[in-house]
């Protein structure tokens, strides 16, 4: 387990790099984010508080050079990251680019690009890259003067999510090797979350109620972080968001069984953060559910299709494609509580499926027979073995 048994959001101003000086040296697993995006007008005020320079550049229509400053207020936090990530850690970083017109001249502003740039300069392998399709339907979607050619501009439908290792790759020792193990993804899911376009993902409008946190929280869908995190993280790994927002990257840590801490600026955002009170126990245990249910369909259905098994998982009994599914085992939330201000606690215990009752020694006899029924998941049940403890925050 990491060193310390609980997270905190603090008050942190986007850019500051020193608000993480808290936090040691090689203590973090893995980092999911989404800083502000330069050139994108909703944040131009959440730069210019940082550096007064960017807002009179931006007045005076010099956009390359309020661009870059404003890069090198987030290059801070991407070398804060460098520092707390353990050897063999992964970052991850939404991104978009940025489309403006600056004194009447439109153009683009690789956002993605920079980034990369500074990545690299500060000693970070850079993986392969994601590519999350957002699309719209809006006919008048295209920039630009429509049907006359030379005057119209393609539409920025995708965001980046950059992904980048510190170091080479991670070793698991000790207990570690069994959390990776007890970890693992079903095979479906490896083929769907490993492909470099994500395209089933839509932008989620956050439900805060005033319209004012509506208008700057821009956050990424819960489905964003929860897949990064059981893709580069193991069950008990540090997880770190240098830009909480409303705290998505924290819910996805606490269904998935780590540990996380968050740093925002913005207190009205980190007070809307509130898992206790709205349900999130529930909302966290039929995602998981949800994930076995799936598997259970995909199992029937190839058995009808390919035949049988050769593979069984070991906690649930149901069939697996591959060697490394036969120690998976999803947690559910069992009890989640608030320790401290933006301090919470969440207990996770073996979550059971209606499936393990199953016969489900006939997909494995090599006969294509008629394959058992789906049964609903029951709900999630506290297990008797050691629970796996994870920190929250606020």
């Amino acid at each position: 387990m990491p060193d310390y048994p609980y997270a905190t959001i603090h008050q942190m101003i986007h850019g500051d790099s020193t608000a993480m000086k808290e936090i040691k040296d090689q203590s973090i697993d893995l980092v999911v984010t989404s800083p502000p995006y330069p050139m994108i007008q909703m944040w131009d005020a959440i730069f210019s508080a940082q550096d007064q320079e960017i807002g009179n550049l931006l007045e005076r229509g010099y956009g390359l050079k309020a661009y870059e400053r404003m890069h090198d207020i987030l290059d801070k936090v991407w070398a804060e990251c460098f520092r707390v990530m353990k050897s063999g850690a992964i970052l991850c970083i939404n991104i978009g680019d940025a489309t403006r017109s600056i004194d009447g001249e439109f153009s683009l502003y690789p956002n993605h690009a920079r980034i990369l740039s500074s990545l690299t300069d500060l000693g970070f392998s850079i993986l392969p890259e994601i590519l999350w399709r957002k699309q719209t339907n809006a006919p008048n979607k295209f920039m630009g003067s429509g049907m006359l050619p030379g005057g119209a501009y393609v539409t920025l439908e995708h965001e980046f999510i950059l992904v980048a290792r510190k170091g080479g790759k991670r070793e698991f020792k000790g207990v570690e090797k069994q959390n990776r193990q007890n970890s693992a993804y079903f095979w479906e899911e490896r083929n769907t979350w490993f492909s470099d376009v994500w395209m089933d993902l839509k932008g989620a409008r956050q439900e805060i109620g005033e319209k004012n946190l509506r208008e700057r929280s821009a956050a990424f869908p819960f489905e964003l972080p929860f897949r990064l995190i059981n893709m580069y993280s193991a069950k008990g790994d540090a997880v770190l968001d240098p830009f909480g927002g409303l705290g998505t990257t924290i819910l996805a840590a606490m269904a998935c069984g780590r540990n996380s801490r968050a740093y925002e600026q913005d207190e009205e955002l980190s007070r809307v953060f509130s898992p206790e009170a709205s349900n999130f126990t529930g909302f966290a245990n039929k995602r998981q559910e949800e994930r076995l249910a799936r598997h259970v369909d995909f199992v029937l259905k190839r058995f009808e299709d390919k035949g049988a098994f050769r593979h069984k998982n070991t906690c649930y009994g149901f069939p697996v494609i591959t060697g490394q599914e036969k120690e998976l085992v999803l947690d559910g939330l069992t009890s989640l509580k608030k320790t401290g201000n933006g301090c919470f606690s969440a207990e996770h215990g073996l979550l059971e499926a209606a499936e393990e009752k199953q016969d489900w020694t006939r997909l494995f006899d090599g006969n294509k027979k008629t394959a058992p029924k789906p049964k609903r998941l029951e709900k999630s049940k506290k297990s008797k073995s050691p629970l796996v403890q994870t920190s929250l925050f606020d």
